[in-house]
């Protein structure tokens, strides 16, 4: 189901990633004890954070890691926007259906890019590759967007699935009757292996809150 080219890993030094996949999940646009971990975990971030600013969450070393990656491309990391938007400005975590909630969830409390995906619309497998700046993918806007090279991806024989500087395809996205979700996770330099795992434990959990007979079909880190 899931597999690493080599490229990646000579071209990725220090970096991790990490698949995950569940079977038997649902997919409610709203669930009442999700919400109420929703606001527990917007509460926990603003009192984590109070009295910092955004010069205080980009010290943090997860969020170095991703801005040295992503100032190689002049781009900024997204996941450091929308924790600031939440934890220093109060803002609520967006209110979407319950597996993106839980993914956006773990990506806010874990600092971790993560991209969520229909299992069902996957041509298994899916790789974890060095892009080529040859590679294109319908952005969730539809836009047509061409990868830059050198940036990680995965794909599916199909084509790529996300990257890590423009995020999801939009032919794999999650929907209102997903029952088979698979997730990429993607671990920067030097952001260790552990990290991942743990990241992919809070997806689970997060899950299982609406979930709870979602049966996990694959859970791999590499790194």
């Amino acid at each position: 189901m899931f597999h690493v080219d080599e490229e990646w890993s000579r071209v990725h030094v220090g970096a991790s990633a990490g698949a995950l996949a569940l079977e038997g999940v649902t997919n409610p646009s709203h669930h009442p004890v999700l919400e109420a971990e929703k606001a527990a975990l917007e509460e926990s971030l603003r009192s984590r954070f109070a009295g910092d600013d955004r010069r205080d969450i980009a010290e943090l070393p997860v969020f170095q890691a991703y801005a040295a990656y992503y100032k190689r491309f002049r781009k900024t990391y997204q996941v450091q926007a929308q924790l600031e938007s939440v934890a220093l400005r109060g803002k609520a975590i967006p209110q979407v259906g319950a597996l993106v909630t839980a993914m956006f969830m773990a990506e806010l409390k874990n600092g971790i890019l993560t991209g969520g995906h229909d299992l069902d619309t996957l041509a298994l497998p899916v790789r974890l590759k060095v892009s080529t700046g040859e590679e294109t993918m319908t952005l969730l806007n539809d836009r047509e967007q061409q990868l830059k090279a050198g940036d990680m991806y995965m794909g599916d024989r199909t084509g790529v699935i996300s990257d890590v500087l423009y995020g999801l395809e939009k032919r794999t996205m999650i929907g209102p009757a997903t029952t088979k979700v698979f997730f990429s996770i993607y671990g920067v330099p030097p952001i260790p292996a552990q990290t991942i795992r743990s990241h992919i434990d809070d997806i689970v959990e997060y899950i299982r809150v609406f979930s709870p007979r979602a049966d996990v079909v694959l859970k791999e880190v590499v790194g």
